[in-house]
């Protein structure tokens, strides 16, 4: 065999740059900082392009939703809480934005946990080895009997345990989400697999009073979805448990003959999951919606999210169609 001599540049053929298409401007560029700027002209200083241009859309999304009067739904993972997000995430609550938020077990053990000590998240490993991880006492004792009461009185999950934190005045109680969607009558859901919980390995716990309550949540979360045409759901840290249950909220409240075509998903997670990508970002906006994934930590995301929103719920309104 000859040996293959190297390809000829000659001949080849060139397009100017000035006609060729281009997917980047100069006018699309960041803009440098300006000590002193406000919240909303950092954002507004961001290049508009990929991730930044995503985060703007989302705030503005959520600021619409909010002054049109939709729904702004949020389902969350524990580890918002670990990081220390449930001040914003209350904030939000108590301007108005958020409309409901859907929990997963781990999210309302650690909510409890920090109104009754402060603190919360153990050292799985270390307890492992020694078969004492999961059995605080004092967790186990009060969310199962908090189930048991709640559920006597034909109580979801969410409504038992946040009018339990606030009945029995735990100290922590300004910094649970659950105790404040009980104060502000935000609907607050939880959603549990048996098994999963650290809860679920005490005998107190109760499985048919949870099993009870928490299919009562489902049935109150697919009401918030059913109302959701216009507004925005939030998938924030979970990546099984409640993308799952978004989808099959979503298809029950079709299968009923509500319209859910034109509305916003947003994932917001430190890495990409598969899940998520699918049931929030992708089938559910098919019919005219739009999802969105922010990929980012959530202790520096969540609070710039929130900050944008707030600020922008304090400019003057702009007329804006995103559908």
């Amino acid at each position: 065999m000859e040996k293959i001599k190297p390809l000829s540049l000659e001949g080849i053929k060139t397009v100017s740059l000035k006609e060729r298409s281009s997917k980047v401007s100069v006018n699309q560029f960041g803009r440098k900082y300006t000590r002193g700027a406000t919240v909303s002209e950092f954002l507004d200083g961001l290049p508009q392009i990929l991730g930044a241009q995503d985060l703007r859309d989302v705030i503005d999304r959520t600021t619409h939703a909010k002054e049109e009067g939709k729904t702004v739904l949020v389902g969350m993972g524990a580890h918002v809480i670990k990081v220390g997000l449930a001040p914003f995430i209350i904030q939000l609550m108590e301007e108005g934005v958020i409309s409901g938020i859907a929990l997963n077990g781990a999210g309302a053990i650690h909510d409890v946990e920090v109104a009754l000590e402060g603190k919360t998240s153990e050292e799985v490993g270390a307890e492992l080895d020694e078969g004492t991880f999961g059995m605080a006492e004092e967790t186990a004792t009060f969310i199962n009997n908090g189930v048991v009461e709640g559920t006597n009185n034909g109580r979801g999950l969410g409504e038992c345990l946040g009018g339990k934190i606030l009945r029995d005045k735990l100290p922590n109680r300004h910094t649970s989400i659950l105790a404040q969607g009980a104060k502000l009558r935000i609907p607050i859901t939880v959603h549990v697999a048996i098994g999963t919980d650290i809860v679920h390995l005490h005998p107190s716990f109760n499985p048919s009073a949870w099993g009870e309550a928490t299919h009562l949540d489902f049935r109150q979360f697919c009401a918030l979805v059913a109302i959701l045409e216009g507004g925005v759901y939030l998938n924030i840290g979970s990546a099984v448990i409640l993308p799952e249950i978004f989808l099959k909220a979503l298809t029950l409240v079709r299968n009923k003959g509500y319209v859910i075509d034109h509305f916003t998903t947003v994932n917001m997670d430190f890495i990409r999951h598969y899940r998520p990508l699918i049931n929030v970002v992708d089938r559910p906006t098919r019919r005219g919606g739009k999802g969105f994934n922010l990929v980012g930590h959530h202790e520096i995301m969540i609070p710039l999210l929130a900050a944008g929103i707030l600020e922008r719920l304090r400019e003057p309104r702009k007329e804006k169609k995103f559908f």
